[in-house]
């Protein structure tokens, strides 16, 4: 691992492989059509901070889109799919946990982490169903 914690997850990941993101992405109130073309996605990350602001970038064929946040201070923010969300991101036990809940109430919970094969693992929550993505360091 290049480095340790939260720190390790600075840098740019490629997307290698997920499982259950449709049925996670149904459980959000996603539409069929919106799932149907995130499918095909395969989004680059970049993760930067600067002074204690982080930044994250997914970048792909389908969308982009960028955001900024302070851990611990609460935000709104326009999903990819197009939900509008309150955000708060904290880190806890080396680990990027963004709590997010929608207009209706619906709360998803999405931890993010660099395991031992210096792998990032993202996990996701939403009601019961939960998903996995995981993407490879690019340098």
């Amino acid at each position: 691992m290049t480095s340790s914690g939260i720190q390790a997850l600075k840098g740019t990941w490629d997307y290698v492989d997920s499982e259950n993101i449709d049925e996670f992405m149904k459980e959000l109130g996603v539409g069929w059509a919106m799932r149907m073309a995130a499918k095909g996605v395969k989004p680059r990350l970049i993760i930067s901070e600067n002074n204690g602001k982080w930044n994250i970038k997914s970048e792909s064929t389908f969308k982009n889109i960028s955001y900024d946040f302070t851990p611990g201070v609460e935000f709104n923010e326009t999903t990819p799919d197009g939900r509008e969300v309150t955000t708060i991101i904290n880190f806890e036990d080396d680990k990027w946990v963004n709590i997010s809940v929608d207009k209706s109430g619906k709360k998803s919970v999405i931890k993010r982490y660099v395991d031992d094969k210096d792998q990032q693992i993202i996990e996701m929550e939403c009601g019961l169903v939960k998903a996995r993505r995981w993407y490879k360091r690019t340098q």
